[in-house]
Formats: C-alpha cells, structure tokens, sequence
C-alpha cells in the first residue's frame, strides 16, 4: 500500500473514531448507583432487601456529630444547622431534638386531631382543658414563650407539639439546651435523611456537599468540626476510592505498557499503531452500551477497560511476528485462524455474565465482547495495512535466540499436569475457611475508621438497626395500618422486656380509618365545646374569644374524611411514610424499623406466633441467600460457556490431542488459581469468577499460539517474544490492581495475576508440540 493510501486509511479511522466519541458523549449516560452490580431479586424477601438497601429509610439516613467547642456554641450551630437542613429540598426531614412543628404543613394541619393519640386516653372535658391551659399560663412564663404563643389560639392542648414528638426517634439521645448531645456532653447530634438512596453515590456526594457549606455558615466564629456517617458516606467514599485508585492504576500502566512496547519494538510509531485497535475497541464497546443500554455503570467502564486489555495482545500478535520475508497482510493472514479462535473462545466465556440477569454483568459483558471483537477486526484488516515493509523482526534478537533453545530443552513430563490438578484440588479441598463470600459487605467493605465511628453514633443516637426489619402485608394501606396498630403493643412489651431499644411503626405517622374515624367521634360539637372551653377559663387570666380559632377547627375536624396514605404521601413527611408504607405487586406492606436489637430469639419467637401481623426479616440471611442463589445461576452460565468454548476449539483444531494440548493448560491453570487463594484464606466472590474467566481467556491465547508455532525455529522465536510482551503487559496491568485496597480491584488484580504465571509457565510445558524439542 502507497504512503499516500495508508495516510487515507488512517483518515479514515481517526474519523471513524471521532464520529463514535461524537455519538457517545451525547448518547451514554453513565450511572454511579451500586445496586447495577446487585444480583436480582427472586423471592420477595430478596426484593424487600435490595429496595432496603437502596431506598429503605436506614439506607438514606445521615448521622451529624458537632464537636471542638463549648456546648452552648454547639447546641447554636445545631439549631441553625437543621434550619438550613429542613428548607433544602434534598432532604426528607432533618432533627435535633427540638419539634419540627414545620413538618405539619396546611395539608395535614386540620387533620392534628385525628392523627394525635391525646382522644384515646382523653375527652375534652372541663378537667382536661383546665388543665392544659393552666399548663399554657405556665409555659407562657418560660422562655418557650416566643414560639409557644402563636400556636395557643388555635392549639391550646398542644396537639402539633405532640405530633412533632411522636415523630421523633423513639430511640432519642440526651438533652442539653433543647437538643440532643451524647452522653459524655462533648458532642451535639443531629439526624438528617436524604430524598436520595443510600446506593447513589453522586447525589449523597451532593447532599453532604450540602451539609458541610451549612455547617461552614454556621460556625463561622467556631472552632467546632462536623461528622459525618451513615451509609450515604460509605457509598460516597467507597466511590472516591475506587475512581482514584482506577486512575491511579491506569496512568502506571499506560506508562508501563507504552515503556514495554517501545522495549519490544524500538518504533514509536509501531506503538502508536498498535493503540488504534484498542482505542477502536473501547469506543465501539461504549457505542453498543449506549445503543442497547442507553448508558452505562461507571464501573461497568473501568472494569471493561481493564477486561479488554487482553485486547493489547492481537497488535502485539502482530508486530511480534512480522518480518522482512512477509508483509504484514500475509503475516496477519497465517495467524488470524489462531487469533479468531481465542477471541470466539472468549467472547464465548463473557457470554456466561450477559445470562447473568445483572445489569452491570450484562453491560459489561456487551462491552467486553464488542470491544475485543473490534480490536481483533481493526487489527486483521486495518492496522495489517499501516505498517512499513521494514519492521523490526524480534527473532534476530540474540538473547530471544538463547532463551528460546534454554525453554526448547526444558523437560516436560507427562505427569505434571495431572500431578498439579491433584494437588490443588487436594489444597482446595483442605484449606481452611469457607469457600464462597456470601456477604454483600465484605464486596464493597467501609473503612474501619468509619464503621467504628458509625456504630458509636448509632448507638448514641438510636438509629434504626441494619440487620432486623419486621413486614407487614395488606391487601391496601389502611389493612397495613391497622396491622400496624395491633402490633405496636406486642412490640412495646418487647421493648420493656430489654429485648429491643425502640421501633417505628407506620400508624405512628398515620393511624388507620378506623381509629381516626374512633378520635373523630370523642370530638364535641361547637356548642358544647364552647360551653366546657368557658368552664375551663374561669379565673384564668385569657380573655373572651382567644380560643375561638380552636373551636372553628375542632368543628371543621368533625366532618373531615379520614386521612388517607396517598394525602399524607404528598405532605413533607410523604416520603419518610413511603418509606414504610409501599404498594407491591398488588398489595402494601408495612416495614417496622427496630432499634438496639437486644435479643433476636425474641423477635424470632414474637413473628413466630399466629397471632401478630407480620414476620421477621433477617437482611443478613436474605443477602447471604441472595447472592448463594445469584451465583449457582452464575456457575451454571459458565459451565454451558465452557462446553461452547471446547466445541468452538474442536472444530478449529479438529484433532483430539490439539484440543487437549490448548485446554489442559487452561485447566490446570483455574485449579492452581483456586488452590492458591483457598491457601492463602480468600473466599470466592463473583469478582473471582469474572477474574477466572478472563484468566482463563488469557491461557486460551497463549496456548492456541503456542500450539500453533510452526516448525520453523524463527517463527517459533517469534511466538514466544509475542506471548512474553503480552504476558509482561498484563502482569503489569494486574499487579497493580492486585495491589489495591479495594477488594474488588483485589479479587481480580490477584486472580488474573496468578493466572498470568500459571499459564504462561502450562502453555511453554505443556501446549507445544513434541516436535519442538527435535527441531531446537
């Protein structure tokens, strides 16, 4: 090909791939929201568990700790705190231990008496509202004066301020200056609950951007700090870390792998080369993520990228192979029966996470097998026509001459293979420890420092337990409300048996029909009511008429419909009821949040009975379940990959003892991988798997060209400089991820490290054929 026509070519592709980033900017919308990468419901126990873990109200709740200052200081920027906190929209509510009188808006102030429970235990007698207003004559006196004052016409007894009460944590801290403190005095604590899930990391990030500028105005003559904790946090840290050491790790590699390749072939322009087939690779992935997705998981990319750095193996294919005897298309044309098998074989294998049924597995499996697919593609029939007709030949090197005739008389006896599998069979079989990570946490596990800090704030300020949750189920919300009201009871004996700290229950927040309509009924009509209200007065110091506006809404709460979830979803506590109150599959469930779990058998036994509405849900035991059945439905895919994959091989090689050279070391390889971790105390997690099948994909490779070497010994050399620069790379690549502190990255970091080893040591023993030695 003229220079002139390969000036065209290139053209060409480098409009081509700025035509696909053109497309991806605009078309791929890339997600951050963990749960992409949760294996799927299957039971509604499963269900419940991913919507706790993501929207439920445990997983959207921040805990705030003020400290470095006086208690007086601290108890001010906490009241101005929540101020900020409870007129910004990203937040569902926000507490302090003083009453959220805001959280009654119009919508639900008319309805205060038939939400409030003074009318089950009371009557608006004379005794009564005597009482109450002589506690007001007091209360006005008290420096509560100022905001008590202009509630009184309308809510002598107060019914709002025991609203705001009841809706507190049950579970509430100690008290200084109105709002709560921890125990020791040194910290003032608030509560704030996002709208946003737990599970997405850049609208936590937003909130707690939100949280800390607050904090910033309010304490600006302080020296008081804020902490932070709760879920959001460990979402928006683990997010953090994961996109630093991504980057960190992909600047090293990017720097050793252009080093290596400049090693291996002396030309910067062969390096620049060999990156269009990857660059053309990850830009058609994305492409296809965008056309059958529309967007994609943030890490669903960074793991793909990582994934098709096997791609990096077909340029270097390429250029390890050529020569002055050959021209690129003719070299490109002898090793492309080898190179399309390995990449069928493992397209095939990434098959198995696209039947996952995961969203984040499917993208990634899409992207993996497009993007590798493409570099092969662009490598045989583009890149083949942009090289030179002098390239650098890595057979006349000296050193590869000598190293190949030292690996040539290496022996290679017929029992190592089954030796080898034994043993690591036997190690797997011993080790110690389980064998799979059934626990969702220990994936994506939080920094110490910030699990201990949590739990000490969650036990100061009674925030609900992540573990036990009770369900309620009903054909509508009123059946889930009134279940909810028979149980509140039997919970309460719970909790003064020690077994339990606290609870929340739905009809806390919303009674059912019935008992509305019941409070309704205690209410005394205008007449009456005025008449016991001037009982009530006589020789109080209030004038004639101060409580008028108290008898219009009495009178007006009479005749009002009884409160129903969809009305109270749209006031400011909407989302805190949802939360707990929620329509599924044809009927409603309630979810009872506990608090200081003391007891479990307790709870178990108290779910157990016939007679209470509602049963037990252990989140740990679903999540452990969840993952055990994710991962069976995962190991089948495999399997039926596998057998594709020996059946792609046969029909390529199409002679029994060609297959068994190219799949026995991939083999022993899986099972020396398995042994080594087993050894070294590491559970199998689904991160392990995917590892495995790229490793394994990587042994596929390098034992399809080892066994293909022709009998010539520079093409020989030449196979093995290929197979030694590809092996390099991805060592390098995946050390480094081995090195992380993420256990993700480390899983499969370790993994594919370990199988770069074992496979190019079984490909060199075991996948040439014995002629080799004869020929060296």
């Amino acid at each position: 090909m003229t220079l002139r026509a390969r000036l065209a070519l290139l053209s060409g592709w480098l409009a081509l791939l700025a035509s696909l980033l053109f497309y991806v900017l605009g078309a791929l919308e890339v997600s951050t929201d963990l749960r992409s990468f949760m294996p799927p419901a299957r039971t509604p126990e499963q269900r419940l568990l991913l919507d706790e873990i993501g929207e439920g109200p445990g997983s959207r709740l921040l805990l705030l700790a003020l400290h470095g200052d006086e208690p007086d200081v601290l108890a001010d920027i906490s009241k101005a705190l929540v101020v900020r906190i409870r007129d910004d929209r990203r937040f569902v509510r926000a507490l302090n231990g003083e009453g959220d009188l805001g959280a009654l808006a119009q919508d639900l102030l008319p309805y205060r008496y038939l939400l409030s429970p003074t009318l089950d235990t009371q009557a608006f007698d004379a005794d009564y509202l005597r009482s109450e207003l002589e506690q007001r004559v007091q209360d006005l006196g008290s420096p509560a004066a100022a905001w008590l004052k202009p509630l009184l016409a309308n809510d002598p007894t107060l019914e709002m301020l025991k609203l705001a009460e009841a809706w507190a944590p049950p579970g509430e801290p100690e008290r200084y200056a109105d709002v709560w403190f921890t125990r020791d005095g040194t910290q003032a604590l608030l509560l704030a609950e996002t709208v946003a899930g737990g599970f997405d990391p850049s609208a936590q990030r937003e909130a707690q951007d939100a949280l800390e500028n607050y904090f910033r105005d309010s304490a600006k003559a302080s020296t008081a700090q804020l902490v932070l904790s709760g879920p959001g946090v460990f979402t928006v840290r683990i997010n953090a870390t994961t996109s630093d050491e991504a980057n960190r790790i992909g600047l090293f590699d990017s720097i050793g792998f252009i080093t290596l390749l400049l090693l291996a072939y002396r030309r910067v322009g062969t390096v620049l080369a060999g990156a269009l087939p990857l660059v053309s690779g990850g830009l058609a992935g994305m492409a296809a993520l965008a056309l059958l997705f529309g967007g994609a998981h943030g890490i669903t990319l960074a793991f793909g990228f990582t994934l098709i750095g096997v791609a990096q193996d077909y340029p270097i294919h390429l250029f390890s192979h050529l020569s002055r005897e050959r021209s690129p298309v003719r070299v490109a044309q002898l090793l492309w029966p080898t190179l399309a098998t390995g990449v069928a074989s493992t397209c095939i294998a990434y098959l198995a996470f696209f039947a996952s049924g995961v969203d984040g597995l499917e993208q990634l499996a899409v992207f993996t097998i497009v993007g590798l697919a493409t570099a092969a593609l662009t490598t045989r029939f583009g890149l083949v026509h942009l090289l030179g007709s002098r390239p650098h030949d890595a057979a006349q090197a000296p050193w590869l001459a000598a190293l190949w005739r030292r690996v040539a008389a290496l022996p290679r006896p017929r029992w190592l293979a089954p030796l080898l599998a034994t043993a690591a069979i036997v190690a797997v079989y011993l080790a110690p420890g389980p064998f799979w990570e059934n626990n969702l946490a220990a994936l994506t596990p939080a920094p110490p420092d910030l699990v201990t800090q949590d739990t000490r704030l969650r036990q100061e300020l009674g925030a609900p337990d992540v573990r036990h949750l009770l369900v309620i189920e009903g054909a509508d919300a009123d059946a889930v409300l009134a279940a909810s009201e028979r149980l509140d009871p039997l919970l309460a004996q719970l909790q003064r048996d020690g077994a339990i700290a606290g609870y929340e229950l739905p009809s806390r927040y919303l009674p059912s029909a019935a008992t509305q309509r019941a409070r309704q009924a205690k209410l005394p009509d205008a007449a009456r009511l005025q008449d016991t209200l001037g009982q009530a007065l006589q020789g109080l110091t209030f004038r004639p008429g101060s409580f008028d506006a108290f008898v219009r809404d009495v009178e007006a709460a009479r005749t009002l419909p009884p409160l129903d979830a969809q009305r109270f979803f749209a006031s400011p506590l909407g989302l805190r009821l949802k939360a707990q109150l929620q329509a599924r599959d044809g009927h409603w469930i309630g979810l009872v949040s506990l608090i200081g779990v003391n007891d479990s058998a307790a709870l178990i036994a108290l779910a157990s009975r016939p007679d209470v509405p509602a049963r037990l849900l252990d989140l740990k035991h679903a999540s452990e379940s969840l993952v055990a059945a994710y991962r069976t439905r995962v190991l089948y895919s495999l399997a039926v990959a596998a057998l594709l994959l020996v059946v792609v091989v046969g029909i390529a090689l199409r002679r029994r003892v060609r297959v068994l050279r190219v799949l026995l070391p991939m083999a022993v390889t899986t099972l020396l991988i398995l042994a080594t971790l087993r050894l070294g105390g590491v559970s199998l997690s689904l991160f392990h798997l995917i590892a495995l099948v790229l490793a394994a994909g990587l042994g596929l490779d390098y034992a399809l060209f080892f066994e293909h070497a022709e009998d010539n010994e520079h093409e020989q050399r030449r196979t093995l400089h290929a197979i030694l620069v590809c092996s390099a790379s991805t060592f390098l690549v995946f050390l480094l991820l081995a090195l992380s502190s993420l256990p993700v990255l480390r899983a499969i970091g370790t993994t594919v490290t370990l199988g770069v080893v074992f496979n190019f040591v079984l490909s060199l023993l075991l996948a040439r054929p014995q002629r080799e030695i004869r020929d060296a």
